[in-house]
């Protein structure tokens, strides 16, 4: 089925290049593929910024006006190399597609002619609401060994409105972007001192994870989760049976040998990429029966992936340390459908408490690709039961899902949960996986109901993702704006003036005794001064005391928001956010 405005972004795509082309006659196009929302071009030899965006745009709409049509011409392999004589990267390309045995095509619209394998609309002048985005540096090929180039983000819609909204949502994007909320919200630091993509938590970061991960012991408590530490080197032996080694070392961290000195000990070590062996390893340290199963580890385990530097992206692309909400679930066969489902509704139950409602989030489903098998661990025969036992469940929860051919783990099929954000940005939040290679891999063994010895089944999971990436996703989320519970700094007192310290602390007293985190503004500033930074903070509440509410014991409430509730006794506010705090409401 042929998509419309693909074939329009397609379009548009072309339009973008021959405009640059006809500003910047030295540049060299390469490739310009449809993206969701938009579509992108990349250039070798093009240096401009977004200041230089409204003139390629003014240049798009003059040259659009000369082109009738997006005329196709075959040629053959040598008729490819003279068109494009001069540009290498379209060279590359044409003898790609040639080893392949593919069809060699160009499209001419007006002057500009482009390698291309089609896609267009049938009338030009069908391209008319646009926009250019954003410029960056792109590696050509995505491979950093190759030559960096310039990329230009662009995108077209059908109607002026469906332009004006995406654009406004764009706008409120960035405004929820977490690397700018950080210079307010002082959430995390990086620093190349301390090593690309290597975050620090600053204190209300600190606090944020600690509520999160107080909330996640809690709750797997109460679902049966039992909890673990785990090293965080691993020896190589045990990423051997694993699998990650061979397959998982470009993600990896550079092998560790221990001391020479040390003769007794001198294997490879490495940082763990993932807690599976680790985990695998507690389940086999005592024998175990079916009356011991299902078995739920978990463990807020800290991880290490090295990323390349140019994937690197604030808190959501790290490289450690990474605290994932982990845990595996060792049950029977009989038990996985069930222990599935129960997952799911885990992963429900987190989201809903966000604020997070089901119409807002889907599934992924990453199967084995029929391509490079070698790259997966296992037989055909255990994939095809887990990809098929996996579908099953999926389709019994109800929950929309998108099949994702090749994009498996190495060592079976993976659901990820997908949210889609207030500015329509998709987040990938956990991940969840059934596994049934990996317990036969490490030997684990059960002694079932018969007396026969049999081997479990996996579920991997991790409602919550990282500590980092979740915090960065909530912030983008909630805009800054945490609910109460997860507010770093719950209540601001604001004394009127200087005479009104004294009972400024001792209302912050009183509320640090109730167990919330407050501060006490003693700055000399003026009131209003006081208040536009507790907002610029985004903190919950703001407590405003002088001469009446120390005479009759009451605090002045204001919201974030800038709302006045007026003037109520104390122990009537704490009673309201401590009741905030322990129902998780979303204010």
């Amino acid at each position: 089925m042929i998509n419309k405005i693909d074939n329009l972004r397609h379009s548009c795509a072309h339009l973008m290049a021959a405009a640059v082309l006809k500003l910047y006659p030295s540049a060299k196009p390469t490739i310009g593929p449809v993206i969701e929302n938009g579509f992108y071009y990349d250039f070798d030899n093009l240096t401009i910024s977004d200041s230089d965006f409204t003139k390629i745009e003014k240049e798009m709409k003059n040259i659009v006006k000369s082109w009738s049509s997006f005329e196709k011409i075959e040629v053959t392999y040598e008729e490819a190399k003279k068109a494009f004589k001069d540009n290498p990267y379209k060279l590359e390309l044409i003898e790609e597609l040639t080893l392949n045995h593919q069809p060699l095509t160009l499209y001419k619209s007006g002057e500009f002619v482009d390698l291309c394998r089609g896609g267009h609309i049938e009338n030009p002048k069908e391209i008319k609401y646009f926009k250019l985005i954003s410029v960056a540096g792109a590696y050509w090929r995505g491979n950093e060994k190759n030559k960096m180039l310039t990329r230009i983000y662009g995108t077209t819609f059908s109607t002026k409105e469906e332009l004006d909204n995406y654009i406004n949502l764009q706008e409120e994007a960035k405004k929820r972007d977490h690397r700018k909320l950080n210079k307010q919200l002082k959430i995390y630091m990086a620093s190349d001192d301390i090593g690309q993509g290597l975050i620090t938590l600053l204190p209300n970061g600190a606090i944020i994870a600690q509520e999160l991960e107080k909330w996640a012991i809690e709750t797997e408590n109460k679902w049966g989760y039992i909890r673990v530490y785990t090293p965080h080197i691993v020896p190589e032996k045990l990423f051997k049976i694993s699998g990650h080694v061979p397959y998982y070392v470009p993600s990896m961290f550079p092998p560790m040998r221990m001391s020479e000195k040390d003769k007794e000990d001198n294997e490879i070590y490495y940082l763990k990429p993932m807690n599976c062996a680790g985990h695998h390893m507690v389940y086999k340290s005592e024998p175990r029966s079916y009356r011991d199963l299902p078995l739920r580890i978990a463990e807020y385990g800290a991880v290490y992936r090295f990323e390349q530097s140019g994937e690197l992206l604030g808190m959501m692309r790290v490289r450690g340390p990474i605290h994932q909400n982990d845990a595996h679930i060792f049950c029977t066969e009989e038990q996985a459908e069930e222990e599935f489902q129960k997952v799911m509704e885990l992963h429900e139950y987190y989201y809903n408490t966000l604020g997070i409602s089901k119409k807002d989030y889907y599934l992924s489903f990453a199967t084995r690709g029929p391509k490079n098998k070698d790259k997966y661990t296992g037989n055909d025969e255990i994939w095809e039961k887990a990809e098929k036992i996996a579908l099953k469940y999926i389709e019994k929860t109800g929950i929309p899902y998108k099949t994702e051919v090749g994009g498996a783990a190495f060592y079976g099929p993976k659901i990820d949960f997908n949210i889609k954000t207030v500015t329509g940005k998709v987040f990938s939040a956990s991940t969840n996986q059934l596994d049934f290679f990996l317990p036969k891999a490490f030997g684990l063994t059960y002694i079932d109901k018969d007396g026969k010895e049999k081997t479990p089944v996996c579920i991997h999971r991790a409602p919550l993702g990282a500590h980092v990436r979740f915090i960065a996703f909530l912030m983008e989320h909630f805009a800054g704006n945490f609910p109460t519970w997860l507010t770093p700094i719950q209540v601001k007192v604001l004394p009127i003036s200087e005479k009104h310290l004294d009972y400024a602390k001792k209302v912050g007293d009183r509320l640090k005794e109730e167990g919330i985190r407050v501060e006490v503004d003693v700055r000399g500033e003026r009131l209003q001064a006081k208040i536009r930074d507790a907002q610029l903070e985004k903190v919950a509440y703001m407590l405003i005391v002088g001469d009446r509410e120390e005479k009759e014991g009451t605090v002045a409430e204001r919201g974030r928001s800038g709302k006045d509730y007026g003037a109520q006794p104390l122990d009537k506010f704490i009673e309201n956010i401590k009741k905030e705090i322990k129902e998780k409401t979303i204010n």
